[in-house]
């Protein structure tokens, strides 16, 4: 069964030009599918889609095996669908680190005792421990890069939507991103311009033009340089 299935979505936000013109695709378990195009093409337009952050004006989004168009009906796929915002500083908001990873799994109920043991198991598997009590507003990009990731996959989610997720990464901690998300089981949605990354990572490509997804050119997609 598929995880998602986006069918002919089209969107336009108010006073401007529609940006999805009947975009479509379906991720499957094991998928890690990278999405690529120019600035503004809709990438981050359709994740936010995906959750329910933004509703079509026609199409339909099926969601681990059930059409979703009310609100209510996305409160599920938020919880199994983690997205990671292309600004950190649009996801970290509490104190420190720490704090930080515990408030999903809080705000779902889970005891602290039992939160707090989540957040040291996240942060041991990343090789983040050193950040656990940091004050997140004092981390460097890469390093709130890197939490964010960390305070979605708290939730244990089935599902990774990333967003232009190696910004602000340098090599190493790119090479470290590469690692902690090939060792992953979930399947992703990856918007990324980088084309290193898509191709360390990803299994499949599409590329966004016109409003649609489509195939990339072959020859596009293997050329050194991306002209994204």
């Amino acid at each position: 069964m598929a995880l998602f299935e986006l069918t002919g979505i089209h969107f336009a936000y108010p006073r401007h030009p529609p940006i999805l013109t009947g975009a479509s695709m379906t991720l499957s378990p094991g998928d890690r599918l990278c999405v690529t195009g120019h600035n503004g093409a809709g990438k981050s337009t359709l994740l936010r889609i995906m959750v329910g952050l933004l509703t079509p004006t026609q199409g339909t989004v099926t969601a681990f095996g059930q059409p979703r168009r009310a609100e209510a009906d996305f409160h599920d796929v938020r919880r199994r669908a983690g997205l990671v915002f292309q600004d950190p500083d649009d996801q970290l908001f509490c104190p420190t680190v720490a704090e930080d990873i515990a408030f999903g799994p809080l705000n779902l109920g889970v005891p602290r005792d039992n939160a707090m043991r989540i957040v040291d198991d996240i942060l041991t598997r990343l090789d983040l421990m050193h950040l656990r009590d940091r004050i997140t507003h004092k981390l460097s990009g890469g390093e709130k890069r890197l939490v964010t990731l960390a305070t979605v996959l708290a939730m244990d989610p089935d599902v990774l939507l990333l967003d232009e997720p190696t910004n602000a990464l340098d090599e190493a901690n790119e090479t470290r991103l590469i690692e902690i998300l090939l060792n992953l089981p979930q399947a992703m949605v990856i918007v990324s311009h980088n084309p290193h990354f898509r191709r360390r990572v990803g299994t499949r490509t599409l590329r966004m033009t016109s409003g649609l997804l489509v195939e990339p050119d072959p020859v596009c997609q293997h050329a050194v340089v991306d002209t994204d």
